[in-house]
């Protein structure tokens, strides 16, 4: 059963930078894809970023250019820098976890990021 632990969350000012990270418990080692969604208030959750195992990444639009996903050594922690951070990227931001052959992804907590003045 594989669990994750966010961290890293907070506010800041616009145009800031936080990085966030997530540890996966278990044996992760290959084919799967972790990454990030986030859920601002009154709306759906959205992509913003993942990573499979073997490094191929995915953004949201609106995020290219601005947020970095990559993940550490063992691969079972992904971390998300995010620069040039806009009061619309407030959010509480999910890790996610899923195997690459399939089944229900497995989220983290969440963590709370606010970008305002």
């Amino acid at each position: 059963q594989v669990q994750l632990v966010e961290s890293g969350g907070g506010l800041v000012q616009p145009g800031g930078s936080l990085r966030l990270s997530c540890a996966a418990s278990g044996n992760i080692f290959s084919n799967n894809v972790m990454g990030w969604y986030r859920q601002a208030p009154g709306k759906e959750r959205e992509l913003v970023a993942t990573i499979t195992s073997g490094g191929t990444t995915n953004y949201a639009d609106s995020v290219k250019d601005r947020f970095t996903i990559s993940r550490g050594n063992p691969k079972n922690t992904v971390y998300l820098q995010m620069n040039s951070l806009k009061p619309e990227d407030t959010a509480v931001y999910y890790c996610s976890f899923r195997w690459l052959r399939g089944g229900n992804p497995v989220w983290g907590p969440g963590t709370q990021i606010a970008v305002s003045t």
